[in-house]
């Protein structure tokens, strides 16, 4: 009995060691995004190379954003990426660190008259923005309103379709996604998207991978050295350079 005992033991830690650390992550390209059933993109993998050197398998999944922030947030253990960091963030979250990085803007329509030189001016418009992303909240923080200046959708695309339909004024977005979506619609970014107003707070931005609170500092120092690595021995720059 105490010899099937311990093989039973020896089978559980085995098993504990092959399970895959639970990966969520949202529809983002060109940072996050799936293609033929698989997520792809310059931020997976980035996270598929911590992984490997963790020697560790990712259960990944994309979410909606919303969905996908509040299980990270409340859940031990799930990691969660490309999460802009903010000083509403800050403490609802441990950050492993930077795997990219983004350039926000808001966009618009060719042939409109904008007049936005400052936030504050941008509130007579009808922004585009996804529910609960960094834009958003950036904006919201800002005294913009949900139903009245901002036009919430849950997915990216939908919003540049809405502002080439004229449903919206505005699109906040960073500036790799916006010119990628568009070129997914058939489009040419620069006839459809115009550089309305540079958003200098999100400009430069810095795109983490990070965990819900409840999970060990262990777990993220480990995560945390892994990265190092990954950008130590150059592999980091190499994925950065070909998602150009």
């Amino acid at each position: 009995m105490a010899c099937l005992a311990a093989l039973w033991c020896c089978g559980v830690v085995h098993a504990a060691s092959d399970s895959a650390v639970r990966i969520l992550t949202e529809e983002y390209p060109p940072y996050n995004y799936t293609e033929q059933g698989k997520i792809t993109g310059l931020s997976t993998e980035v996270v598929e190379a911590v992984l490997g050197e963790l020697k560790m398998r990712g259960d990944f999944q994309s979410l909606p954003w919303a969905r996908a922030y509040e299980i990270a947030r409340s859940t031990p253990d799930v990691l969660i990426y490309s999460i802009g960091r903010t000083p509403e963030r800050d403490k609802l979250f441990k950050w492993v660190g930077v795997i990219a990085t983004t350039n926000y803007y808001l966009f618009g329509r060719p042939g409109k008259t904008y007049k936005v030189d400052s936030l504050e001016a941008a509130k007579q418009y009808r922004i585009a923005t996804v529910n609960e992303d960094v834009g958003e909240q950036f904006l919201l923080a800002r005294g913009f309103v949900k139903g009245q200046n901002l036009q919430p959708s849950v997915k990216y695309e939908q919003n540049y379709e809405k502002l080439k339909l004229g449903r919206v004024d505005l699109w906040i977005m960073d500036e790799l996604t916006a010119s990628y979506l568009a070129r997914q619609a058939g489009d040419d970014p620069a006839k459809t998207l115009v550089r309305v107003y540079r958003i200098p707070e999100l400009t430069n931005d810095e795109s983490y991978m990070a965990f819900g609170t409840q999970t060990s500092d262990a777990t993220v120092e480990k995560f945390r050295r892994a990265l190092e690595r990954v950008k130590q021995s150059g592999r980091y720059e190499q994925l950065q350079r070909q998602w150009q």
